[in-house]
Order: C-alpha cells, then sequence, then structure tokens
C-alpha cells in the first residue's frame, strides 16, 4: 500500500489521484499532513499540489460525469468522513475505466456511497441555509457561529452573499476554526482562534450592539407565540431541527 500524505485541499487531493496514474500506483491510502501516521508496511509518497495536475483531473471527470456528478465528489471531500478520499478514488477510478457515464449504477458500491454521502452533505447545507442566526456588533458587521458535522461552509457562502448583499457580515464554524467573510464585494476566507466558552460570552456581550439583545428577545417571543403547544411533536421537530444545531438557535435557549 501506498500512503498519499497531502496538504489535505481538494487541489491536493486530486493531484494525489494524477500521481497514483503516473507512478502507477494500485493500493492507496490518504492521509492530511506531514505528520500523519503512516499505516505499517505503507510506502509514504508525499503529495505536492498542482494546480495543473489537478486541472487535468478534473477535465477528465468533466468528460465523464454530469455537472451534478462532479459536484456530488466535491461533497463528499467537503463531508471529512473517515475513509472518504478513499471512495472518492474508487469512484475516480471505475468513472476512467468506464466507457460510458456511471452516474445511475448503483449496483457499484462506490457510486452508490458517493451519491450517499453527498446527498447528506447537501442536507446539511440545506439546514445551515436555514438555521443560521446572526447576530450585530457595534461595527455594524452580522456574524453567525456554526459547528455543523460536514464542511458545508464553501456551499452556503453563496446563498448567503446573494440573501444579504448589502450587508457586511461573518459565518464562522466553530469546529474547523475558520469563517467566510462578506465585505460587500467579496467572499474570503478567514482563520480565527474564537474559543467559546463562558469566558468569552462576556467578550461577545460586549461587541454586540446594545439592540441585539432586544431584537433576540423579540425572536424568541415571536417563536414561543406562534407554537401551539397542544401540537407540539417533539420527534418531528427534532427530525426537521437536530438538537446539534440548537447550541446557537437564539429560540432554542428557552426550552419549549
Amino acid at each position: 500500500m501506498t500512503a498519499m500524505i497531502y496538504d489535505g485541499t481538494y487541489q491536493g487531493w486530486l493531484t494525489a489521484i494524477f500521481d497514483s496514474y503516473e507512478y502507477k500506483m494500485n493500493d492507496v491510502c490518504f492521509l492530511k499532513g506531514e505528520t500523519a501516521a503512516i499505516p505499517l508496511f505503507a510506502t509514504a509518497h508525499y503529495v505536492v499540489t498542482d494546480e495543473v495536475k489537478a486541472r487535468r483531473v478534473i477535465k477528465g471527470l468533466k468528460l465523464r460525469l454530469s455537472a451534478e456528478g462532479l459536484n456530488n465528489l466535491y461533497k463528499v471531500y467537503l463531508s471529512e468522513e473517515e475513509k472518504s478520499e478513499e471512495m472518492m478514488c474508487r469512484f475516480v477510478r471505475y468513472v476512467f475505466t468506464s466507457k460510458e457515464n456511471i452516474e445511475q449504477n448503483f449496483s457499484n458500491s462506490a457510486v452508490w456511497d458517493v451519491k450517499k454521502l453527498a446527498k447528506k452533505v447537501k442536507r446539511e447545507a440545506h439546514r445551515m441555509e436555514a438555521f443560521v442566526r446572526f447576530k450585530l456588533t457595534k461595527d455594524n458587521l452580522f456574524y453567525a457561529i456554526i459547528e455543523p458535522d460536514h464542511n458545508v461552509l464553501p456551499l452556503v457562502a453563496g446563498h448567503f452573499k446573494g440573501r444579504y448583499a448589502d450587508q457586511r457580515w461573518l459565518i464562522y464554524d466553530a469546529k474547523r476554526k475558520y469563517g467566510i467573510y462578506y465585505d460587500l464585494e467579496t467572499l474570503s476566507t478567514v482563520e480565527l482562534e474564537f474559543r467559546l466558552g463562558p469566558a468569552s460570552a462576556k467578550g461577545i456581550t460586549e461587541i454586540c450592539d446594545e439592540r441585539e439583545a432586544f431584537f433576540q428577545e423579540l425572536w424568541r417571543k415571536y417563536f414561543s407565540s406562534v407554537n401551539i403547544k397542544a401540537r407540539n411533536n417533539m420527534r418531528l421537530h427534532i427530525q426537521h431541527m437536530p438538537k446539534r444545531y440548537w447550541k446557537y438557535l437564539p429560540e432554542k435557549m428557552p426550552e419549549i
């Protein structure tokens, strides 16, 4: 087995795929970062991210996949689930060995696994579009904190840019320590070390606009007033709004 050690980027993974063909590596696994633990009896191959190689792989996939199929592969990369890179590799190898489009061949495990995981990531991205709650700071920046299971910020950034085009905003992923910032013109990725906890709560309160607490309370009262307690269905409620998202939803601060 060859351990493909890459920088964790999508371009880096695509370069690793190119290298696996160039050097005829059939049995491969993928590791992120140079300090990754190499499996016993595996040979290490350190991947140097190359945009030209990455584009050549993408070009080849575009000739054999639909736009949706190519996007599904990227969603699987964003899933960050264990062994997802190996799943993607099996899918890509199947694509390149087939003369016809393979996207509907669900009898192949790689095709089915990619389709299923991509759907899971897409579902969470859709939920993030609905569950992001912004707060206003004193310098007129709207910020929100999320902590999704999958790395969906790249998928939802365009949605928020279109919806809040006239506002400066920052969405911060507390799990991955980075955010997407919009400055009224462009989107940019920012890396922040934002520690959440009791000590940070006071600091957050200090930077918020003085009207923010009032608006948050209005939102909670609205949510409570439209709720019909006699028709509560907590199982259905949790199905549509999983508890893992409640942490950053102001309407869930008081239990309903």
